[in-house]
């Protein structure tokens, strides 16, 4: 009989494989509560992308400990490289775009992006032809996102997010909402018709990986002291004599050939 068995360590055993697939599935679920949750004028307005896999969680980590140091902003150093670690230790990464925070103002002339009236405070600081955003021209980006964006549309990625992490919870699965993986799966041609992008991680493992984080944590994490671990143990091991050579006397052992 057909047998489904999941166990969570020795990490992309076969065991470990099958449970990271439930963690796909409910990421798929919390996609769909992301493209239907409310949105200001009822059209669509965010993209999403589901990355999974260890070579594909790994790239998009190295691209936010490359973000850590090559973005100059100290106060996320940290953030960005701690973060890396929990998408390693994750089953998959759902990415939300706002595919029209750029593009596509709202133009209810509402002032939510702190600018002036008349949505003058996002179209002045694109390029503009026949009265429509350019996207093709991103020379004016001087920062990390290339904004300034609509602040609803801003708002309706926020809605997204929060029918997503509604979902995880009722499935009793792990999540949080990262800037930072976002930034990265952006930059690495994920969602790639947005330019605001959100990650949010899902883990299905028995201690929540988002929580609890220690200093030093892209050092000091479960990967890294478990090779530790092994160098400690390998290393004496050489050192040490063989059990063929030498044989350990234990309490109230007799061995062979001693009065």
């Amino acid at each position: 009989m057909p047998r489904l068995y999941c166990k969570e360590y020795p990490w992309y055993a076969p065991g470990d494989a099958k449970r990271r697939e439930n963690g796909v599935l409910a990421a798929r679920l919390m996609l769909n509560a992301a493209l239907t949750a409310p949105t200001t004028g009822g059209e669509d307005h965010t993209e999403g992308e589901i990355v999974w896999g260890e070579e594909e969680l790994d790239g998009i980590a190295r691209k936010m400990e490359e973000l850590a140091y090559s973005l100059g902003n100290k106060r996320l150093e940290d953030e960005f490289k701690y973060e890396a670690v929990m998408v390693r230790a994750s089953d998959c990464v759902l990415l939300l775009g706002a595919c029209r925070a750029k593009v596509s103002p709202f133009d209810a002339d509402c002032g939510v992006c702190g600018g002036a009236e008349g949505c003058s405070y996002v179209y002045k600081r694109h390029r503009t032809a026949s009265g429509l955003i350019d996207p093709t021209d991103r020379s004016l980006c001087k920062t990390m996102w290339d904004g300034p964006f609509c602040g609803i549309r801003a708002l309706n990625l926020g809605f997204g997010i929060g029918s997503a992490l509604w979902i995880a919870s009722r499935l009793m699965v792990d999540s949080c909402a990262m800037m930072s993986a976002g930034l990265a799966g952006q930059r690495l041609g994920y969602c790639r018709n947005s330019e605001l992008v959100v990650g949010l991680p899902v883990a299905t493992l028995a201690k929540n990986p988002y929580v609890d984080i220690i200093p030093d944590y892209h050092v000091l994490n479960m990967d890294r002291l478990l090779d530790e671990a092994r160098k400690a143990y390998i290393l004496p091991r050489q050192a040490g004599p063989d059990f063929r050579v030498y044989r350990v006397k234990r309490e109230g052992e007799q061995i062979e050939g001693e009065e």
